[in-house]
């Protein structure tokens, strides 16, 4: 069986990592509909009271390469992609985003310092933006990736 012909669990068993070596052949309908499934079912799993399950679904999501890929993708395609954070990175170049999304790693993980600068307004004065590393953006999109669902449970 070739690879495109696999399922979305043949794959995920298959190892994605070892799928894509490169960030165009990515096939971004199959990620999204396997981290929207996820998603799905956290958000079932919270409307039935199943904390527990959804707790661990949520692990799941966090953990899964495809979720690290579409979260790197919302960082990388965004209106901000271009300013870098305190460490001047920037994932501009598909190997730079490839080994972005294989270094995220939750254990041990430390958010790095905000890079401060200030924008004039219209009365001469300037307000102060923080600015995240992409590393720190990611975690906040996979982690995001993981809360959306529960959130709008509540919201209903």
């Amino acid at each position: 069986m070739k690879k495109s012909q696999m399922t979305v669990k043949e794959k995920s068993k298959a190892g994605a990592s070892s799928t894509y070596s490169h960030w165009d052949a990515i096939d971004w309908q199959l990620v999204k509909a396997y981290v929207k499934r996820l998603q799905m079912r956290i958000a079932k799993a919270i409307r039935e009271g199943h904390h527990h399950k959804a707790k661990s679904l949520q692990w799941l999501l966090t953990h899964s390469h495809y979720a690290k890929l579409l979260a790197a993708r919302r960082v990388t395609q965004n209106q901000g992609k271009d300013t870098p954070g305190i460490d001047g990175d920037v994932w501009n170049t598909p190997r730079k985003k490839i080994q972005a999304v294989l270094a995220v790693k939750r254990h041990g993980y430390q958010p790095q310092p905000l890079r401060r600068i200030y924008i004039a307004k219209k009365d001469g004065n300037k307000r102060p933006l923080s600015i995240l590393t992409m590393k720190d953006r990611l975690q906040q999109a996979l982690y995001l990736m993981a809360l959306e669902p529960i959130v709008e449970n509540h919201g209903r």
